[in-house]
């Protein structure tokens, strides 16, 4: 298993679709997946509004996280601008 970073970037004055999809993304997030999530939340502008999410994930191959991500209802609500998937080492932190 490796360890996964993705950091996704919402489209511009894209809020209201981030918050009427919210909670659908919730709760995908916590439904059982071949990926596991470790850790996720938004990250915020200098305004404090959210711009876009940030996750870190264990899973068999990139592949696997790509296909998990497919069905993110933020992306089909259509959100997404861009999203970046590194594979990520966990140095201090990582969730037991």
């Amino acid at each position: 298993m490796t360890d996964f970073l993705i950091y996704a970037q919402d489209k511009a004055d894209s809020l209201h679709i981030r918050q009427a999809a919210r909670a659908d993304h919730l709760a995908w997030l916590k439904t059982p997946a071949p990926v596991t999530l470790l850790s996720a939340g938004p990250w915020l502008d200098n305004d404090g509004i959210m711009r876009g999410s940030l996750m870190i994930v264990e899973a068999d191959t990139q592949n696997a996280v790509e296909d998990w991500l497919a069905d993110d209802p933020y992306k089909a609500a259509g959100l997404t601008d861009s999203v970046t998937i590194k594979p990520y080492l966990w140095v201090i932190g990582r969730p037991q």
